[in-house]
């Protein structure tokens, strides 16, 4: 495929005051998960998962110790899976250490993986568990602190898979590697590389291991993919940190802007400190939407997945609208949950 940089409409299809937002007290909802009950999954940096419900009120599932993996390390999720038992997995975006965790209902708690190839685990960014059972793993990047990579000739990003032949690194290199997920069907693997401002997609073979990169679109400026989720006619849906974009990207690349909630003086002030290879934590950390608050991930639910959820690194909500085409059923769609 060939990379586009244009996209095919300048003003967004869906207007800011048709944002709507559900639950309350949440803290880092970065990644969030729709299901078929209704209720909303998502990421909390108190040490575990927020259950929003259909109601609208919210429950956290973390061990009774707060989820610490040790006295003096709490857990920070940063991307979160469900498994077919209800359960869940987390990836640990320490401050120094990453590493993937299996977090049951009762909030009992254990690590899955934290070391490859006899290395620990940096610090890690998203977990995804398909429909084979293969736990997919994004490593951002391998500097310390992460910030030291927010640029776009760093890449030592990495993707690992865990299966039954155990866990390794099926691709490396990568510029700041975010969400990963399989194509529905099953074929590819696409991954979104944030500060090399693309999406793309390896050939996925039966056992896992990954073919040669392709890149299916490049993004422009104030773009920095984060989160992804595909829809029912085959188009990938993009989330973008800083400018709060939503983006929906079709099979070929072109590219059409859904939403945009951005301030032209902090694009600029991110953008100039991009170039100059001096982008840091303050250009993240500042929320500077009317509406959103540094949106990173998407999730189609709903009775028909008709609605599109948002993940967020600053906010305490999640964001919704309605979408004008229906998502794809993600692996976890129907999988059994505890009544709550």
């Amino acid at each position: 495929m060939s990379a586009v940089d244009a996209m095919s409409a300048t003003e967004p299809q869906i207007r800011l005051e048709q944002i709507g937002f559900v639950g309350t007290g949440l803290v880092r909802p970065e990644c969030v998960l729709a299901h078929s009950s209704g209720a909303l999954f998502c990421a909390d940096w108190r040490g575990g998962v927020a259950r929003v419900g259909a109601d609208g009120r919210t429950r956290l599932i973390a061990a009774p110790d707060g989820g610490r993996i040790t006295a003096t390390r709490p857990l920070r999720p940063n991307g979160i899976a469900m498994r077919r038992d209800g359960s869940f997995l987390l990836a640990d975006l320490g401050e120094d250490l990453g590493g993937v965790f299996h977090l049951r209902r009762d909030g009992s708690m254990s690590c899955l993986v934290d070391r490859i190839d006899g290395v620990d685990l940096p610090p890690s960014n998203f977990v995804h568990e398909d429909d084979a059972g293969r736990i997919w793993i994004t490593v951002s990047t391998r500097h310390r602190p992460r910030a030291a990579a927010y640029r776009a000739d760093i890449a030592d990003g990495f993707v690992a898979l865990v299966d039954a032949r155990g866990a390794r690194i099926v691709a490396d290199g990568l510029v700041y590697t975010n969400e990963a997920l399989p194509s529905p069907d099953g074929r590819w693997l696409y991954v979104n590389e944030t500060f090399a401002r693309r999406l793309v997609r390896f050939p996925l073979r039966a056992d896992g291991g990954l073919g040669s990169k392709e890149t299916v679109t490049t993004f422009g400026a104030g773009t920095f993919p984060d989160g992804l989720a595909f829809d029912s006619e085959n188009h990938i849906w993009i989330v973008s940190i800083v400018s709060n974009r939503v983006l929906r990207v079709a099979p070929d690349g072109a590219q059409q802007l859904m939403i945009e909630d951005a301030d032209a003086a902090h694009l600029a002030w991110v953008e100039e400190a991009f170039q100059s290879a001096t982008m840091g934590r303050p250009h993240l950390d500042r929320a500077a939407g009317c509406v959103l608050k540094n949106i990173s991930s998407i999730a189609f639910g709903g009775p028909d997945l008709r609605t599109a959820y948002l993940g967020c690194l600053l906010g305490d909500r999640v964001a919704f609208f309605q979408s004008p085409v229906a998502g794809h059923a993600p692996v976890h769609w129907s999988y059994p949950t505890q009544r709550e």
